[in-house]
């Protein structure tokens, strides 16, 4: 095998634009003349860039506060729980009609006295509600959400 008789594939290495009038691509390199992309140190500017304008994400009027990407928790009172017994667990409190939906977060709040004991088993509970249920003869036990289960095709 002799060297001119190698079978190169076309564009096999990148060319090297720009050194001279004789490298193929003219005094330019194929960048046309002057401007932002003509310069060396140019790279592809994001979605955003307006030509060293203000951007507009800049310009428009930003509203304040925030707001969280979370589902709150649905509040339920000792007070409430006084008509239910035994154990309790979201559907219980859903059917009782305590919360809105037995697959959301649920967090018991100390608000008036709790007499009932109850086994409480839900995803959060303060301190002190903790405490009154203990008080009362009960207790509490975190739970994660329950999960929806898919419906069966049959």
């Amino acid at each position: 095998m002799k060297y001119n008789d190698l079978v190169v594939e076309k564009n096999a290495r990148p060319s090297r634009v720009g050194r001279g009038i004789s490298a193929g691509q003219g005094k330019t390199a194929g960048r046309g003349t002057k401007g932002q992309k003509a310069r060396t140190g140019h790279h592809k500017m994001p979605a955003t860039f307006m030509g060293g304008e203000r951007p507009f994400m800049q310009a428009i009027p930003k509203l304040k506060g925030f707001k969280s990407i979370h589902d709150k928790a649905q509040v339920v009172y000792t007070k409430d729980l006084n008509s239910l017994s035994g154990g309790v667990d979201n559907f219980a409190l859903a059917e009782a009609g305590l919360i809105a939906s037995a697959y959301a977060k649920t967090k018991v709040i100390l608000n008036g006295d709790l007499t009932a004991k109850i086994d409480l088993k839900t995803q959060f509970a303060s301190k002190s509600a903790v405490a009154a249920l203990k008080k009362a003869g009960g207790s509490f036990t975190r739970v994660a959400i329950p999960k929806r289960e898919a419906k069966k095709s049959e």
